[in-house]
Parts: structure tokens; sequence; C-alpha cells
């Protein structure tokens, strides 16, 4: 009786047959798994607040999402283009400009909590799009969030609307 031997070349071509092909699918499987976490890499919008965007620590001309507050007084609307808006955001520590050309959401209110995607141009943040708050009790988790700890020790009521972020009191 012969004893089968470890070499994969001396194995029945059936065998073989077999085995190509379920190395072909870990090897597919293994592919698609690679392509799925690229794009999913590719998609990721990375959050920063006001305070982290003026201390330099979001990159430049990458894809990110800024959020706070909207500084009241600080909305201003181009005469020429009335697509164009300038306004401020703050995480009542630090403050960031915005522009953005398009049409703001409804929601869209000084004092209200935005989430803006878009771009990082050397001090300003150019939004592509903007974000909301849809009701008076919401406010996006990641402001929230920035909002909550800046102001923790303080206690300071960060989801009233009365919250005057330029004088930084109720």
């Amino acid at each position: 009786m012969a004893t089968a031997s470890a070499n994969p070349l001396s194995m029945n071509p059936v065998r073989q047959k077999k085995l190509l092909w379920v190395l072909a699918t870990l090897a597919g499987a293994v592919i698609a798994v690679v392509l799925v976490l690229y794009a999913i890499g590719q998609q990721t919008d990375y959050y920063y607040d006001p305070t982290a965007i003026s201390a330099g620590k979001a990159p430049q001309d990458t894809r990110i999402r800024a959020g706070g507050m909207v500084v009241r007084g600080s909305v201003q609307r181009d005469t020429t283009d009335p697509l164009q808006v300038n306004f401020k955001i703050t995480d009542f520590k630090s403050t960031v400009p915005v522009t953005y050309h398009g049409i703001l959401p409804d929601l869209f209110a000084e004092g209200s909590g935005v989430v803006a995607t878009g771009e990082l141009n050397g001090n300003t943040f150019q939004a592509k799009e903007v974000l909301a708050k849809h009701d008076e009790n919401y406010m996006p988790p990641e402001v929230a969030k920035s909002l909550k700890t800046e102001h923790q020790a303080r206690g300071v009521d960060t989801q009233r609307a009365e919250f005057d972020p330029q004088t930084m009191k109720q």
C-alpha cells in the first residue's frame, strides 16, 4: 500500500482541483474585504470641533466634518450671489469662519447647532454641505459632546438657544 505524499503535485487531480477552487475563493474573499475596507475608509469624514481646527489638528484640503453653534450676528450673505453665505461656528472656546455656497437648511439659524462637511482651506472652512438641528431639543452628537466637555465645569447650559456664544453668557 502506497502512502500519500505531502506534495500537492502528487495529489489526486480531483482533490487538487478542489484545493485550487478553495484557495481561489479564499483569495477572492480577502480581496473583497480589502476593497470594502478601502471604500469605507474613503467615505469616512472625521469630525473636528472649532478648537481642534484652530489648533491646527484638522488636515488641510481633506474632507472633514466640523460642528458647533452658529455665532449670533455672524451670518452674512453675499449681495452679488445670494447663495454665498459666510458664518462662524463656535464650541464656546474657539471660533472658525465658514463659507458655504448653496441653499441652507430651513432650520439653520444663529445660535443653533450645525455640522458642516467640507474642506479646511487656511483658517476658513469651506462647507459643501450644512446640516442643522431638527428640533429645539436636538443637537448633533459630536457637537453636544464637544460642548459638554468644554463647559461642564462652567455649568453652562449649551442646549438653550438663548446662550450667546459671543458674550459666553446666558
